[in-house]
């Protein structure tokens, strides 16, 4: 039963601690199910031979059908705590032309994302607040893709629209702006015999964005992220069978190298915010499971970053669902 306070009231962070646990544990367990029947990793976000991760901060550089069930954040800062239940769609409105897989089918060349979270935030001073946060909407071309060197450029415009509640909003007004993306494989680049064989399943992916307010204050944000991760399965599939047990075979150590300053914003809060982010992911055909902890670089970071865990849950929906591998362009 949750505690109680004063005259017999419910303590109401309690409640929500609850529910939101409760919450999390339902989603990691329908998850494991799709785990115990699914296959190994393939087609999502595959370039040449390698298949990238999603990242936990980074976007990702390749279109694909995905849905972000559940994408947790916990932090604790110098003013308080707070929490977070992100999550996002997103589809493929344009197919990729076989060539950019090596010929095999599958992938997408456009697509189009939603997403939102749920945020709730404790702070040391005052009540706390709770609600919706902003609208992200997105819209990502993969306009170069070189499937023989593992290697994808994408452009991408984002809107973030403030239509959740304003205490838990990071600005109220409308961000608008572009983002370049990459991913880049290096299993054509190193060679296939000897030590350096094991340099092969490395790869990188980023951001780089700018995002100004459309009305209001000034406040335009600049931001960059940077992850470095090593694919498991790409070892024993593509370099050598090691014989990893499920569920190391196909796991993913990464780290990401995270960067956001507003250049021009209110007083005081104009620093940049530089992270560390290391973490471990597992993929298969049907979904990914990662979980990261970001540390805070910079002296500027510290107040804001006292301690941070990320999570991810993200099914790959044209898997589950084969019928949602439609799209309205060809």
């Amino acid at each position: 039963m949750p505690a109680l306070s004063g005259c017999g009231r419910v303590n109401r962070p309690v409640v929500v601690e609850i529910v939101m646990r409760q919450s999390i544990l339902c989603v990691f367990v329908i998850s494991i199910l799709i785990v115990a029947g699914a296959e190994p990793c393939r087609a999502h976000g595959t370039v040449g031979d390698y298949t990238f991760l999603e990242p936990l901060v980074a976007e990702d550089a390749n279109p694909k059908n995905e849905f972000d069930i559940l994408r947790p954040q916990w932090t604790r800062s110098a003013e308080g705590r707070d929490f977070s239940l992100g999550y996002s769609l997103e589809k493929i409105i344009v197919p990729a032309p076989a060539w950019m897989s090596d010929g095999a089918p599958g992938g997408g060349l456009v697509s189009i994302l939603v997403g939102n979270s749920w945020n709730y935030q404790s702070p040391k001073e005052g009540p706390p607040a709770s609600g919706f946060g902003e609208l992200e909407t997105m819209a990502k071309w993969a306009f170069w893709t070189v499937p023989q060197r593992e290697f994808r450029l994408s452009i991408a415009i984002a809107m973030d629209i403030p239509v959740g509640n304003a205490a838990v909003e990071e600005q109220h007004h409308t961000q608008l702006g572009p983002e370049f993306l990459w991913a880049k494989g290096f299993g054509r680049d190193f060679p296939e015999k000897g030590i350096f064989k094991y340099l092969r399943p490395f790869a990188i992916q980023g951001d780089f964005g700018y995002a100004p307010a459309l009305g209001g204050a000034t406040w335009h944000e600049m931001f960059a992220d940077n992850v470095i991760e090593y694919s498991l399965p790409y070892l024993s599939n593509n370099v050598k069978d090691l014989g990893l047990p499920w569920p190391i075979r196909n796991m993913y150590p990464f780290v990401e190298f995270n960067y956001d300053q507003l250049i021009t914003g209110p007083s005081g809060q104009t620093f940049p915010q530089i992270n560390v982010t290391p973490g471990i992911a597992f993929m298969n055909s049907s979904l990914e499971l990662s979980v990261g902890t970001q540390l805070a670089v910079n002296q500027a970071t510290v107040p804001n970053n006292h301690a941070t865990v990320i999570g991810l849950v993200d099914l790959f929906i044209d898997d589950i669902i084969p019928q949602t591998n439609w799209t309205p362009f060809n």
